[in-house]
């Protein structure tokens, strides 16, 4: 069965730290790209949390607006802690994604989640980093590969 497709979308991360261990997780995961928006970070900085050197072969892509490059037929997935969202355990990952996440020191804006299609969660005591987030998101998606979603 196809791995289907996926991608990330980062709103605002705080340092190359965080997107390199994002990248990383990428890497390990098979996504096919990885977005992200605002400039808190210097891109000139070497990755040193991306011990695969994941960004060699999946593009990094820095955009004014992650709502305007939604992959085709890809599902906007927000990924918060916020009321209302589902908990990572009882969802069903479409089988074209693009999970966008927030940064560690705040939550997506209500004109993202208003735009994404569903918003999960990581049920947890206390909140995750980032990278932490996006590897278990990631890794919640293959390991229940078999039980993709067929919607869009």
């Amino acid at each position: 069965m196809s791995k289907g497709y996926s991608c990330v979308g980062l709103f605002n991360p705080k340092t190359p730290e965080n997107v390199g261990s994002v990248m990383r997780a990428a890497g390990c995961y098979g996504v096919n790209s990885v977005f992200y928006t605002g400039t808190r970070y210097d891109l000139a900085k070497k990755f040193c949390t991306d011990t695969k050197k994941a960004y060699h072969d999946i593009p990094l892509i820095g955009v004014q607006d992650l709502k305007d490059i939604i992959p085709h037929d890809c599902v906007p997935v927000a990924v918060d802690l916020i009321e209302g969202a589902k908990p990572l355990p009882d969802y069903k990952h479409p089988r074209r994604a693009f999970y966008i996440f927030g940064p560690e020191d705040n939550t997506l804006k209500k004109e993202i989640t208003d735009f994404c299609r569903e918003t999960i969660y990581v049920p947890t005591t206390g909140c995750m980093n980032l990278a932490a987030a996006v590897n278990v998101i990631l890794y919640d998606r293959l390991a229940k590969g078999e039980n993709f979603s067929n919607h869009k």
